[in-house]
């Protein structure tokens, strides 16, 4: 402490000389409180980021399940509404034969029923796959008979033993089939 007081300037420098160092620590950790700062504002940023773009997501997707579900709704709704005209030809068909005896009545009646049912199938979709004369195609065709002939080439249908129907390129049925096989 005697040197201290003997010597006025001694103190001065060991002051500067701590404050020195003390703006060197601030100066240091200045930057790097403002880095973490700034990682830290750009986390929370992402962060909320990614937590709206998941709700978001989520939104989507229970909208569409919706509106597959309104779709295949209304497509039902839409086909029943349609079949409900072949139900009331049916039922004027019943009492239409109910004091008739002529068979060809009732064969004219069901033929019409029969074609009305499948104009309106037709209009919602639906398609008979074409079997007798055609070749043999597994994605079209069951085969359940092979007969020995030389009327049809070989692997031809011959005969069609239950029809086949698809929903565009999709099969719904497949024709049950005769195949024609070489003698």
């Amino acid at each position: 402490m005697a040197e201290n007081s003997s010597n006025p300037f001694k103190n001065e420098d060991v002051v500067s000389e701590e404050n020195h160092d003390a703006e060197v620590e601030e100066s240091d950790v200045q930057p790097e409180d403002q880095a973490e700062n700034d990682l830290q504002k750009k986390y929370d940023e992402l962060n909320n980021q990614y937590i709206r773009l998941a709700a978001d997501f989520d939104n989507y997707r229970k909208r569409q399940a919706q509106e597959r579900e309104n779709l295949l709704n209304y497509g039902t709704e839409n086909a029943l509404t349609k079949l409900i005209e072949v139900l009331d030809n049916f039922e004027r068909g019943q009492k239409s034969l109910e004091n008739v005896e002529d068979c060809e009545k009732v064969k004219e009646s069901f033929n019409l029923v029969y074609k009305q049912t499948f104009e309106i199938l037709s209009k919602l979709g639906l398609e008979e796959i074409k079997a007798i004369g055609e070749e043999f195609d597994p994605n079209f065709h069951e085969a359940v008979m092979q007969t020995p002939t030389d009327e049809f080439p070989q692997h031809t249908v011959m005969q069609e033993l239950r029809k086949g129907y698809k929903f565009g390129d999709k099969v719904l049925r497949p024709s049950m089939v005769n195949v024609a096989a070489s003698n």
